[in-house]
């Protein structure tokens, strides 16, 4: 029983929890992928695999470490889908790659860094919705530009 009279222990359990919370908050007032629960679970895995990986020898950790990072990566792109030419979803895995990160810090032992990358993830998150919404050649985005390539290339009869 000396887990739960664990300082650290809860700690990170505590800090995983409100990093994911915070960022899933964010994306889930936007209507986007990867709300509340997602982000929580994935922050509080991956710190999970991290922190159980730290008591193996070195060269198993960075094992562990590499397998999480692949195992995000499908996550992430079980998130991305292709419409008419318009790939969505790269933001919603990009963040599930940062939730992923910041849990292995917090998993490692830097919980004020995680804060910090959270404040960060955030601040990148908002304020660059912030910019496309006012800065009109933002809005367009590149999938747009491409999409309407295409439009082109069919009006023309070729398939660019």
């Amino acid at each position: 029983m000396m887990l739960i009279n664990n300082f650290e222990f809860w700690a990170k359990i505590f800090t995983s929890v409100l990093c994911g919370g915070i960022i899933g908050f964010e994306r889930q007032i936007r209507g986007k992928p990867a709300g509340i629960r997602t982000s929580i679970l994935i922050c509080l895995g991956t710190e999970i695999f991290v922190s159980h990986g730290t008591a193996l020898s070195s060269g198993d950790q960075y094992r562990v470490l590499a397998q999480v990072v692949t195992g995000i990566g499908f996550l992430g792109a079980g998130l991305m889908i292709s419409q008419e030419g318009t790939v969505r979803g790269v933001t919603s895995a990009a963040v599930i790659w940062v939730l992923a990160a910041i849990g292995a810090t917090i998993g490692l032992g830097h919980l004020a860094e995680a804060l910090v990358f959270v404040l960060v993830t955030v601040a990148v998150l908002s304020g660059v919705e912030y910019l496309e919404n006012s800065i009109r050649k933002l809005r367009s985005g590149v999938h747009a530009r491409h999409q309407s390539f295409e439009k082109i290339g069919h009006k023309r009869g070729k398939k660019l």
